[in-house]
């Protein structure tokens, strides 16, 4: 179950009843599959400027190979679901992150989603000190200022203690989507050109 809900939100209920085990030995195996470093969980962003946000971590399988192998899924059955495929993007690009922001001294990873639903950021980067880079992952080669959204509400509530807004896609160049927002490809994790 868990290989299938990388980078989701899904309720304990939910994946252990699927699973067809108790609750008892669901948590058991999130300690062990978290102790061998196979899964990994991204807290909720807090902020006493949010009332209303979701406390759930996510949780995401270390490596989307892993997931991938592990379901049994193969390439065309990614390609033809797109709610896996940005899951596994979001998953491998929490992936690519997870080593650079240990990198910071006092970062930490994230994820933010309002009670609602009305409002979601992939990953938000809190870099201390009240200050935050959010990151939205798209499948897209050619985001938009739509795709961009949830992340300048972020900077709209947030002000000066947003830094930067990204969003992550497919394409292959970086552009500006508004103020303290662009768009970059992924590749640009491993080789910065902005």
């Amino acid at each position: 179950m868990l290989r299938l809900s990388t980078a989701g939100l899904p309720t304990d209920a939910t994946l252990y009843q699927a699973a067809g085990i108790d609750q008892r030995t669901a948590d058991a195996y999130d300690r062990l599959l978290e102790s061998l470093y196979l899964l990994d969980r991204v807290p909720a962003w807090s902020s006493n400027r949010f009332a209303r946000l979701v406390k759930r971590s996510k949780r995401y399988v270390v490596d989307p190979g892993l997931a991938v192998s592990a379901a049994r899924i193969d390439s065309g059955s990614v390609l033809r679901d797109g709610d896996l495929l940005g899951r596994l993007l979001d998953t491998y690009v929490a992936a690519q992150l997870r080593p650079e922001v240990a990198l910071l001294p006092r970062a930490r990873l994230h994820h933010v989603r309002t009670e609602s639903g009305r409002q979601e950021i992939d990953l938000v980067v809190d870099l201390g000190g009240g200050r935050v880079i959010g990151v939205e992952v798209k499948a897209g080669a050619a985001p938009g200022s739509r795709d961009a959204r949830h992340l300048a509400w972020l900077r709209d509530e947030l002000g000066e203690r947003f830094v930067r807004g990204i969003v992550l896609h497919t394409g292959p160049r970086p552009f500006e989507l508004g103020d303290r927002l662009g768009a970059l490809p992924i590749c640009a994790l491993w080789a910065p050109t902005w």
